[in-house]
């Protein structure tokens, strides 16, 4: 991964403009990131040539490049040629009707799913602000991203509900906020409002605020209802204006603690965080919920992604005995 590729690209005003479009659109930092690498890779496979220059063919050796060359899995085969068609298309104009192109088939895998007892081992083995954050993935169907990016506004005690806003494809959705972590969430939060107190007295205090609400309510930044939820234990530099302020705790913090907490619990599962929020959804419909709500719930678009987790409930070889047991 290149660490700044606006300087290793010789076409910096082209990545500029690729970066403004993306910031217009409200794309995450981890997408712009992830797409400037992209498309200085692709210019750079064939020798810093200016796309403009380039059509289907050589996109379509980039990406037999990557699955042959490089063993990359189609997920990421698949996010490479998303970058590349969105400098087609937005910053090169050009209709993606002229590329003739091949998206790499993404296996289909059922999600780990852990049992309410690995449930039980996993949180024993967390404490803290670990044990928070992890309880809310698996019990209120948090993916890990907008567990990190909530905030104390989004947080209704009263309701026992959670607001998520722009989860996957910037939709947002309501979900609940389970009993057992809304007493020790709310101590949390207080502690959050002690700390975001001593960083105003320090001269900080401001969080990044979405879109243009910033320009829009110039005050909201410092607000304790935009602060984040989990914030990072120390000051950072805000990569995109350069302001000294709290971020969101790291994902890889609580990513590497889960993991271990796995490990310690003896589960041999292939699993991480995301397993919390498929194990949510399973439990949800072993113990006789809506398949419509759960969805809801999860926030997909349509429930034949839902369905993914009835698999579950069919138990061993869809539904059916060993002849070993008969």
């Amino acid at each position: 991964m290149v660490d700044d590729p606006f300087q290793a690209a010789k076409s910096p005003k082209l990545l500029d403009e690729v970066r403004a479009d993306l910031r217009a659109r409200h794309y995450s930092l981890r997408t712009e990131n992830a797409y400037l690498n992209w498309i200085h890779r692709f210019i750079r496979y064939h020798g810093n040539r200016h796309p403009s220059e380039m059509d289907e063919k050589e996109i379509n050796d980039y990406l037999k490049h990557l699955a042959v060359d490089r063993n990359v899995s189609a997920s990421t085969q698949n996010q490479a040629l998303c970058a590349v068609v969105y400098l087609y298309k937005r910053i090169l104009n050009r209709e993606i009707g002229d590329l003739q192109l091949i998206w790499a088939e993404k296996p289909k895998k059922l999600p780990v799913v852990f049992t309410p007892g690995e449930i039980t081992a996993i949180m024993d083995r967390l404490s803290g602000t670990y044990w928070l954050m992890a309880m809310l993935m698996y019990g209120s169907g948090l993916r890990l991203m907008e567990c990190l990016r909530l905030r104390v506004k989004d947080v209704d005690f009263s309701y026992r509900q959670i607001t998520v806003h722009d989860g996957k494809g910037f939709k947002d959705r309501v979900t609940m906020l389970p009993e057992k972590v809304a007493a020790p969430l709310l101590e949390h939060i207080t502690k959050v409002k002690k700390l975001h107190g001593k960083d105003m007295k320090e001269g900080y205090g401001s969080v990044y605020l979405p879109y243009a609400l910033e320009r829009k309510y110039p005050n909201a930044s410092k607000e304790l209802g935009w602060q984040y939820v989990f914030p990072a234990s120390r000051i950072s530099t805000d990569p995109r204006t350069g302001i000294k302020r709290r971020h969101h705790l790291d994902e890889t913090v609580l990513q590497k603690a889960v993991k271990q907490a796995i490990h310690n619990s003896g589960i041999t599962k292939h699993a991480g965080c995301h397993s919390l929020r498929h194990s949510f959804a399973t439990h949800l419909l072993m113990r006789g919920s809506d398949i419509r709500t759960v969805q809801e719930l999860l926030g997909h678009e349509n429930v034949a992604t839902t369905q993914i987790y009835t698999h579950v409930l069919n138990r061993g070889g869809l539904g059916v005995k060993s002849p070993d047991d008969l």
